[in-house]
C-alpha cells in the first residue's frame, strides 16, 4: 500500500509500542505503520499482540510483530529487549504507552499492593525500558523515546491518586532521560487528557458531558487524535525537540 505523503517517512525504522493493542497504543501503532515503520506490539496478552500484528501488516504491508511483555514486572523487560532486537535487528521508537489506573473509593481503600502495581506498570516499567533501549539508541544510531504521561499529573483528582504520582514521576523522568541519553536520543512526553477509548465505555454519558463542557473543545479525545503528536516526537519533524511535556488534552481546565 502506497504511504500517504502526508506522514512523515518513517520507513526502514522499528518502532515499539507498549500497551499496543488497544487504545491510544493500538491508534499510535497503526498511524507509526502508515508513516512506514516496522512496529513490535507489546502488552500483557501476547494473542492479542499478535493479531493486532496481523492486522497492521494486511492494512500496511508492512511486516508487524506481536510480543507478550508485562511492562510492569521488571525481570522480564531484559529478555524483552533482547527478543526485540534479535528479531527485527533495531529500535529507533520507543513509545511507553503501557497503563493502569484503578479507581477506589476512599485512599484507605488503596493496598500497598495495588499503589505497587501502578506505580510499576506506570513508571517503573517506562524507566527500565527507556534505559535499556535507550542506551543501545545512545550507542547506536540515536532515536526517539515518547512517554505517553497524563494530564492527572498536575491535576490529580482524588480517585487516582497513585496513577497520578506515577505520572508525576514520568514527566520528571522524561526531562531526566533526555539529559541522559542526549544528544543523539531524544525523550519527550505526551501528557494526554481525556480520551474515549474502551475504557471509557463504562462511564455515564452524561457525567462526562457535564465534565466535558469545562473543556475547551467541550469533549473527550478520539484515540487518533493523539496520533499527529506521537508522529511528530517519532520523527525528524521534532529534531530540536526533547525534554518537552506536551499536552493534549482538548483545553482541559
Amino acid at each position: 500500500m502506497p504511504r500517504n505523503p502526508l506522514l512523515p517517512d518513517l520507513s526502514g525504522k522499528v518502532a515499539v509500542v507498549t500497551g499496543g493493542s488497544r487504545g491510544l497504543g493500538r491508534a499510535m501503532a497503526f498511524g507509526l505503520a502508515h508513516a512506514g515503520a516496522q512496529v513490535v506490539v507489546a502488552s500483557r496478552h501476547g494473542d492479542q499482540c499478535e493479531a493486532t500484528a496481523a492486522e497492521l501488516t494486511e492494512a500496511t504491508g508492512i511486516p508487524a510483530l506481536g510480543l507478550g511483555a508485562h511492562v510492569g514486572k521488571w525481570s522480564e523487560l531484559d529478555g524483552f529487549v533482547e527478543e526485540v532486537y534479535a528479531r527485527m535487528g533495531r529500535v529507533d521508537v520507543l513509545i511507553n504507552n503501557a497503563g493502569m489506573s484503578p479507581l477506589y473509593d476512599t485512599v484507605t481503600d488503596v493496598t500497598e499492593e495495588l499503589f505497587d502495581k501502578v506505580i510499576a506498570v506506570n513508571l517503573k516499567g517506562p524507566f527500565r525500558l527507556s534505559a535499556l533501549v535507550g542506551t543501545r539508541m545512545a550507542a547506536g544510531e540515536g532515536g526517539s523515546i515518547v512517554n505517553i504521561s497524563s494530564a492527572a499529573a498536575i491535576h490529580p483528582r482524588p480517585h487516582t491518586l497513585p496513577y497520578a504520582a506515577a505520572k508525576a514521576g514520568l514527566n520528571a523522568l522524561t526531562v531526566g532521560l533526555a539529559h541522559t541519553f542526549g544528544p543523539s536520543v531524544r525523550v519527550n512526553a505526551i501528557m494526554a487528557g481525556t480520551f474515549l477509548t474502551d475504557v471509557s465505555r463504562s462511564w455515564d454519558p452524561e457525567v462526562f458531558a457535564r465534565r466535558a463542557e469545562g473543556f475547551a473543545l467541550r469533549r473527550g479525545g478520539q484515540p487518533e487524535e493523539i496520533v499527529g503528536t506521537a508522529l511528530y516526537l517519532a520523527s525528524d519533524l521534532s529534531s530540536y525537540t526533547t525534554g518537552a511535556v506536551i499536552t493534549v488534552d482538548g483545553g482541559q481546565p
